[in-house]
């Protein structure tokens, strides 16, 4: 295991000062991402006690709404420029995604030790069924953390003492919905290709902001999909300070007003393309 001093001296505060277990957190997942699943759980219950898992498997049902959704945003021909994306990803992107999520899974069960504890899991089809709401209830979570695709209601997100937090792939208000780091990165807002902790209410990523965070990505060798990520895991450290503060009482929400408002979809092909086209030039 990889010896962190940083870790080791918060470890020591949690024990033996402030009381390891004084934030309660749940987690909501998918249960095909294991970075989040097994990776950001091990960082949740290394600092505080996570108290349960919500692991969300997805029936065909639900991927038939999202392209419902999608063909009602993007019309048929940015449905296509969509899946042509989708085809291009699978050659020319996803290998290389793979072996990130295998060594950045390796790098965090390294990085934080379980304690060998058996934490409870829901497993369910839907993270707004009325049994995942007992299920949430039941733990009496400070908060919740919500990791999946599915917009929740508020009868889950107004569960936690100190609310539900997304951790959202782009700069909100910006850049909300799916794939902002995705639509930053066509539009050459390189300064808007981040992480956004925001509190859920009943809007779309419009709660309120608690951070932006970012790290120094390199658009030449990492997919979008691996900066989203990234922008979360190289910031764990900075997080865990932020819940804390959160949870005292000293954290203030980041003013929003007046700036731009986008809702986002899928990438498109024909965007990526362009883009990249353009930044080889501007490189060279």
């Amino acid at each position: 295991m990889i010896f962190n001093p940083i870790k080791a001296y918060k470890q020591y505060l949690y024990e033996n000062i402030i009381g390891r277990y004084s934030m309660k957190f749940v987690l909501i997942c998918h249960s095909n991402e294991p970075l989040t699943r097994v990776g950001m759980a091990r960082w949740l219950d290394s600092f505080a006690d996570l108290v349960g898992i919500v692991v969300i498997t997805e029936g065909p049902g639900r991927k038939s709404k999202r392209i419902k959704r999608e063909l009602k945003r993007s019309g048929i021909l940015g449905f296509i420029d969509i899946l042509a994306y989708r085809i291009y990803h699978k050659f020319f992107l996803a290998q290389s995604e793979v072996r990130y999520e295998e060594n950045e899974l390796k790098r965090l069960l390294s990085l934080y030790a379980g304690k060998n504890k058996n934490i409870p899991i829901h497993n369910t089809n839907s993270p707004n069924s009325d049994e995942t709401r007992e299920y949430i209830d039941g733990l009496s979570p400070d908060f919740l953390i919500a990791r999946c695709k599915t917009i929740l209601k508020e009868k889950i997100f107004s569960i936690p003492g100190h609310g539900t937090y997304v951790m959202h792939p782009g700069v909100c208000p910006e850049y909300r919905n799916a794939h902002g780091c995705f639509w930053a990165t066509v539009k050459k807002d390189y300064k808007k290709i981040g992480m956004t902790l925001l509190r859920v209410d009943k809007g779309v990523d419009t709660g309120p902001v608690y951070g932006y965070y970012s790290y120094d990505f390199d658009l030449t060798k990492e997919s979008h999909n691996i900066i989203q990520a990234e922008v979360v895991f190289k910031n764990l450290d900075k997080l865990e300070d932020k819940f804390s503060e959160i949870i005292s009482g000293k954290a203030k929400s980041i003013d929003t007003n007046g700036r731009e408002s986008g809702v986002w979809g899928q990438p498109w092909l024909s965007k990526y393309l362009k883009w990249k086209l353009s930044y080889k030039k501007d490189k060279n």
